[in-house]
């Protein structure tokens, strides 16, 4: 089974010579998703303005001490119920000076729609006001979809908006019979998100028109237009960064993926699959958002709908150590002029809603406190990151390393996850619409 990979030895040691050494991403910490399915094995390999800084404590080893507290800055707009954000991470005054000064220009989502009214699912599935809520459930391990995603939103006392599952090749089309079970339960309609990686050619061939390829999009064509007509979250090979090989004929560059990524979506809308709204997902890792090539991964706005990006939280002092607006907006000391991936994004995508396509905090035997603080941060925090407008945990009692991301590794995050889960800015009323 194909894991997600950790840095090459070579690109880990050309970073150590031109920065300092990084520790091993949360991005890279996730490889095949196991949610139901030979052919639902995931595959992440190897997730405005705001008001907190957002840089997390600078990118360390481990044993490295974290960063004091930031405080938030005057001016900072409230949280509902009137709580100051907290931080845990400081940024250099001119970061933070920025970063507030943009916070106060935008207010959150809200938690009514224009005019009054519940929020609710609106066109291209953007909510008319407040954030989706949906999991990834049974990650790794044996359970399929539909048994995990009962089990999760039963131990998590609330509905997902969201299912997260994943699909890889070209031969079981997608949704499958389970899957539209899922969007479809009466009452208890949810959207699905779709991701598909792509597999026998390589990106550069599929953009050319790999005949394998074809047939399998034509067929998915006919099956969405004829079997599932609701709008979905679709995505074509998420995290695509840890696969980039930026050698001339590799058929991995980044404008390789772009254009397939272009290549895929045009073809399914013009064979009639007119639903799929597409999210392209990064791996919000900083060696990989600096580099020269990122941005050519971009497959342009026609074919973008949702920006969504893979981040998760340690428990543990040291890389990814910190609060919600550490997770947003992770930076690096070695690369100061990277403002983390949410303030990228809303910067370079203004129009585009940001989807947290998957986050989670990892477990900690050290720390086991940590996470049921995780949690009571993003209900402080979250309404100061307007751009965001979907968050799908992660859920998982292991991945392929032993970490852990359960909401119920301890009595404490459970119950902090039931609560962040009630919060009236979570309350997004479902309405798959036809195109």
């Amino acid at each position: 089974m194909t894991r997600r990979r950790r840095p090459h030895r070579s690109r880990l040691l050309h970073l150590a010579a031109i920065t300092t050494v990084f520790t091993i991403s949360a991005g890279a910490t996730l490889s095949w998703a196991y949610t139901g399915g030979v052919d639902q094995i995931g595959l992440p390999y190897g997730p405005g303005p705001v008001v907190l800084p957002g840089p997390a404590a600078a990118t360390k080893g481990p044993g490295s001490r974290p960063e004091p507290p930031a405080v938030a800055e005057p001016g900072v707009p409230m949280l509902p119920g009137g709580a100051m954000p907290t931080g845990s991470a400081t940024a250099s005054p001119s970061t933070s000076a920025r970063s507030a000064a943009r916070a106060t220009a935008t207010p959150a989502p809200g938690l009514a729609a224009p005019g009054g009214g519940p929020c609710r699912t609106g066109r291209k599935l953007v909510p008319t006001c407040g954030i989706l809520w949906g999991v990834a459930p049974g990650a790794f391990t044996d359970s399929r979809g539909k048994q995990a995603l009962a089990r999760f939103e039963e131990k998590t006392e609330r509905h997902q908006d969201i299912y997260h599952a994943y699909h890889r090749g070209n031969t079981q089309l997608f949704p499958t019979k389970s899957e539209i079970a899922i969007a479809r339960e009466p009452g208890r309609e949810r959207i699905l998100f779709l991701n598909w990686k792509p597999r026998g050619a390589s990106w550069a061939k599929i953009a050319k028109g790999d005949k394998d390829t074809d047939k399998f999009l034509d067929r998915l064509a006919a099956h969405l237009k004829n079997d599932f007509p609701e709008q979905f979250f679709f995505t074509v090979h998420h995290e695509a960064e840890d696969n980039v090989r930026e050698k001339a004929g590799s058929g991995y560059t980044a404008k390789d993926y772009a254009a397939m990524y272009r290549y895929v979506v045009k073809r399914l809308r013009a064979h009639g699959a007119d639903n799929i709204v597409t999210v392209l997902v990064h791996m919000a890792y900083v060696p990989h958002t600096s580099q020269k090539w990122f941005s050519d991964m971009y497959p342009g706005d026609d074919v973008v709908d949702w920006i969504g990006f893979d981040s998760y939280a340690y428990s543990d002092p040291g890389y990814g150590h910190g609060d919600f607006a550490e997770l947003l907006n992770r930076q690096s000391s070695a690369r100061p002029t990277w403002p983390g991936f949410y303030n990228w994004a809303v910067e370079r995508h203004p129009g585009k809603p940001l989807m947290v396509a998957e986050w989670g905090v990892w477990s900690s035997k050290k720390n086991p406190g940590h996470k049921a603080e995780f949690y009571q941060e993003v209900g402080r925090q979250i309404g100061h990151f307007p751009g965001i407008r979907a968050m799908v945990h992660f859920d998982t009692p292991h991945n392929q390393e032993g970490r852990a991301s359960s909401v119920d590794a301890t009595p404490e995050s459970l119950r902090a996850y039931r609560k962040l889960g009630k919060l009236p800015i979570f309350q997004v009323q479902v309405a798959p619409a036809l195109p």
